[in-house]
């Protein structure tokens, strides 16, 4: 019988501050930044994670006169970095940009944490969420779920699929994928969503449920074959793509988010000025669309109502890993 899982984000893309309060909140604020600020990412670079800490910084940089680094912190699906972003001065010089994977999903994929993803950090603002797309080895010759279904039946010990590492949101969400498709696969962890792409493409693993923005480029060059989206709505840059719901499995959904974060003991009035900053910066026009052409969603929660969106996650995100048997490691 098979089994179907849904995974929801609680309107995440939907939550828009109206521009007034981020004004409001900045005008309010000291003065920061008087130097240059890291945003410390717990992946390798060249993943998706990396590609929105750059773009973001880049604009901040733009607005404040002062430069925002990007620090690679990758490994153990992301809880390294984590943990290093915990361990900074709550001072406003030292953000984390988070993940689902980081927030909300590892919790339920380790025994234990180095950090606590509620206490030890306060949720700035969501940056974007994006679905993740089922991509394949072009050399398999798989086009569409229900071949991925034969192929992962009939190889002995089921397919190999690649993810940004343990307890990263991609490895739970194929997992989740296996649990609805009932089918065996093996996983393999990276240190990133870069590396696991790339020997996705050379054959060494034979598919990943990576983000749009990151997979795009090789889909439309035919470097690797897209087989669902996993969202309930087609992506308008890959219009011909079906939704996994479409293909037989109506319950289904995996949706991604990017937020920043600092730790939990930044002052009130520097997490307001840069909650608010972060929000003009990704409502911007050339920033939404940005972000729409690599098939995600400008976000713009802030502050609590951030951090409520990533509380609710985390108790959803632990009854999908108990709906798909995953055992802390």
């Amino acid at each position: 019988m098979k089994k179907s899982i849904t995974l929801l984000l609680a309107g995440a893309a939907l939550c828009v501050l109206p521009p007034s309060h981020a004004q409001s909140a900045a005008g309010s604020a000291a003065p920061w930044p008087d130097r240059p600020v890291r945003i410390i990412v717990p992946f390798a670079a060249g993943g998706s994670t990396d590609i929105v800490a750059r773009k973001v910084a880049q604009r901040l940089g733009q607005l404040t006169n002062q430069p925002f680094v990007v620090e690679n912190k990758p490994g153990a699906g992301g809880t390294l970095g984590a943990a290093y972003a915990k361990s900074q001065p709550a001072d406003g010089y030292s953000l984390f940009l988070g993940t689902v994977s980081t927030q909300s999903v590892a919790p339920f994929l380790y025994k234990t944490l180095p950090y606590d993803p509620l206490q030890d950090f306060r949720g700035l603002a969501m940056i974007a969420s994006v679905p993740n797309v089922v991509v394949v080895n072009k050399n398999l010759g798989i086009h569409d779920l229900k071949q991925l279904i034969a192929a992962a039946r009939k190889k002995a010990g089921g397919l190999t699929y690649g993810s940004s590492g343990l307890g990263s949101s991609n490895h739970l969400a194929t997992e989740a994928l296996r649990a609805t498709l009932d089918i065996p696969v093996t996983h393999v962890p990276y240190r990133g969503s870069g590396p696991a792409l790339t020997d996705t493409m050379a054959g060494h693993v034979d598919f990943m449920l990576d983000v749009a923005m990151t997979s795009l480029p090789y889909i439309e060059r035919g470097d690797l074959s897209a087989v669902a989206v996993t969202s309930r709505q087609r992506l308008a840059v890959l219009p011909q793509l079906p939704t996994v719901a479409e293909q037989g499995f109506p319950e289904f959904e995996a949706v991604g988010w990017f937020g920043l974060f600092t730790p939990a003991r930044t002052p009130d009035a520097v997490a307001r000025r840069i909650a608010g900053l972060v929000h003009d910066v990704v409502l911007e026009k050339d920033m939404s669309a940005y972000f729409a052409a690599q098939g995600a969603t400008a976000s713009g929660v802030t502050l609590a109502d951030f951090d409520a969106i990533v509380a609710a996650d985390r108790a959803h995100w632990g009854k999908v890993a108990q709906l798909a048997r995953i055992q802390p490691e």
